[in-house]
């Protein structure tokens, strides 16, 4: 009766293996760089576009993530074929994260556009909310505990920088402040992980036959 248990926790190793080289971290970072720089374009692009311009970005940075995890990663973890449990959880966490994204940049359109008219901390309360559930069920999905992290530090920075703006003044609802923050945390946590990936996973060079 061990055998399957000990199949089970070697399987569940290996998935957790998967986002142990800090590359989503990196992505999840860059990600959020959208509220730290869109606040500075929207006078020049226009809410809409000053958001917008971001996908193509996104893009860039996921594909290369999946470069790096194919040409850097795959050869020092080999490759792992998951049961139908895992692959779903995999499929479910793609939805969840692509939703998180739609919805982050349409409420940051509507916020932009009408901050100004709303009032009091309705807005930042709203995203801040909606980051904390999502970051939750992504963890849970991935049994990935730094998400829950990231998902509090998502929840109060809108709050935070509402109160940064309300008290002190500071400009774009201190969005650049308290995002910027958050967004160098993930980024530098993620780059930190993945050179110590890289250090407790070397290539392990291929013998050449007839050598």
């Amino acid at each position: 009766m061990q055998h399957p248990v000990s199949l089970k926790s070697a399987e569940r190793k290996a998935f957790q293996m998967s986002f142990a080289d800090g590359l989503w971290d990196v992505f999840i970072g860059c990600i959020v760089l959208m509220f730290v720089i869109a606040p500075f374009l929207s006078q020049s692009l226009g809410d809409f576009w000053s958001s917008f311009i971001f996908l193509p970005f996104w893009g860039l940075v996921y594909l290369a993530i999946w470069l790096i995890r194919k040409y850097v990663v795959a050869p020092r973890t080999g490759a792992v074929v998951y049961n139908p449990q895992r692959r779903q959880k995999l499929r479910t966490f793609s939805i969840v994260m692509l939703c998180i994204n739609l919805v982050v940049f349409l409420l940051g359109i509507v916020a932009m556009v009408t901050m100004s008219e709303v009032p009091g901390m309705v807005y930042p309360v709203l995203l801040g909310v909606f980051l904390l559930f999502g970051f939750s069920a992504a963890a849970y999905i991935l049994d990935y505990p730094r998400l829950y992290i990231y998902g509090l530090l998502l929840f109060a920075a809108p709050l935070v920088g509402e109160w940064l703006y309300t008290e002190y003044g500071v400009p774009h609802h201190g969005y650049p402040i308290v995002y910027g923050f958050v967004s160098g945390l993930m980024i530098l946590v993620g780059l930190l992980t993945f050179v110590r990936f890289l250090k407790n996973n070397p290539l392990v060079a291929t013998p050449v036959e007839g050598a």
